[in-house]
């Protein structure tokens, strides 16, 4: 089985040993000319390079959806990967004899749920970012693919999702997946305006995109597999506790 699974990054990082399986590709090189890393740039053939600053990892999914022929396709990051084991390890990442596994019996391989516990996931996202980006999507799903619509209210409502753009997608739902979140993303660049964001709010389609993809597979009910997410770096857990209970008693930003 032709599997890749795609490595976003934008430094030099510890990556995986089996360079069959996994790809490092560095995003955003259109906007970096004259960085020497030694990995596959997102800039080749058809792309959205130049966009990385307000899409984040997702030049590199939008680069292997038109560049890439593989059976299966799946995207991490240079410091979080999917794994069988709980280790901070490069070496327990998913392997491929593990992924074909996996992939037998479902469509799709995910991260284990990311839970809020006390917020839903509209709370959690409009007390960290500006709300009018999530609010138009829901008028352009809405509008736009209407059988969607009900899936995207349980998503906001509900309390857990699974986070950061990773998955590891048989060829033809991965290509289902981009065109109808690739559209979506288009469309809300037409419908609102990030010139007084700042750089970090600026990431804004990266991540509304991260909520999108429980929209599309309560939808479409494909079968699939949780595995654990792991983080390669230290976590620090009391500083994200102080900062997500802070935002918790800030009202939502238009």
């Amino acid at each position: 089985m032709n599997i890749k699974v795609l490595v976003a990054t934008h430094k030099k990082y510890e990556m995986p040993t089996d360079d069959s399986l996994y790809l490092p590709i560095f995003v955003g090189k259109t906007l970096h000319p004259d960085a020497s890393l030694p990995y596959t740039g997102d800039n080749s053939g058809v792309n959205i390079s130049e966009k990385n600053t307000s899409y984040n990892e997702l030049t590199a999914l939008y680069w292997a959806w038109k560049n890439l022929n593989a059976d299966a396709i799946g995207l991490d990051h240079y410091r979080r990967y999917m794994s069988l084991s709980k280790d901070k390890s490069i070496s327990k990442v998913l392997t491929r004899n593990e992924i074909e596994g996996l992939l037998t019996n479902v469509d799709i391989i995910l991260p284990k749920k990311r839970n809020y516990i006390i917020q839903s996931n509209y709370n959690h996202y409009v007390h960290a970012h500006h709300s009018d980006p999530l609010d138009e999507t829901s008028k352009i799903i809405h509008d736009q693919y209407p059988e969607y619509f009900l899936a995207f209210e349980n998503v906001m409502k509900s309390k857990s999702a699974h986070m950061f753009n990773m998955f590891i997608m048989k060829k033809d739902k991965f290509d289902e997946y981009c065109e109808w979140l690739f559209d979506i993303l288009y469309l809300l660049e037409d419908k609102i305006d990030t010139s007084e964001y700042d750089a970090y709010e600026k990431r804004v389609y990266g991540f509304v995109s991260e909520l999108l993809l429980d929209v599309w597979l309560e939808t479409n009910g494909y079968s699939y597999k949780e595995v654990n997410l792991v983080h390669m770096e230290s976590q620090k857990w009391l500083s994200k506790g102080f900062r997500f209970l802070g935002r918790m008693f800030v009202k939502s930003r238009k």
